[in-house]
């Protein structure tokens, strides 16, 4: 009688040896995500300010 042996395998050396090569580049990733989101938002400030000035401008050239 021979029992097979139930093994679970949690994680290999390989996925083991990856995950200092992963972190930097999430790091990276997320950065290069927060510079683009406040960058946008920026932009939507200027453009919001613009706005107005720009149809203030456009009443004054019509004077």
């Amino acid at each position: 009688m021979s029992h097979a042996q139930q093994v679970d395998v949690l994680a290999s050396h390989s996925m083991l040896l990856a995950i200092p090569a992963f972190v930097p580049a999430l790091a990276v990733v997320g950065v290069i995500v927060a510079i683009a989101m406040r960058d946008r938002r920026a932009e939507r400030r200027e453009g919001e300010q613009a706005a107005p000035d720009a149809a203030d401008s456009i009443k004054r050239e019509e004077r």
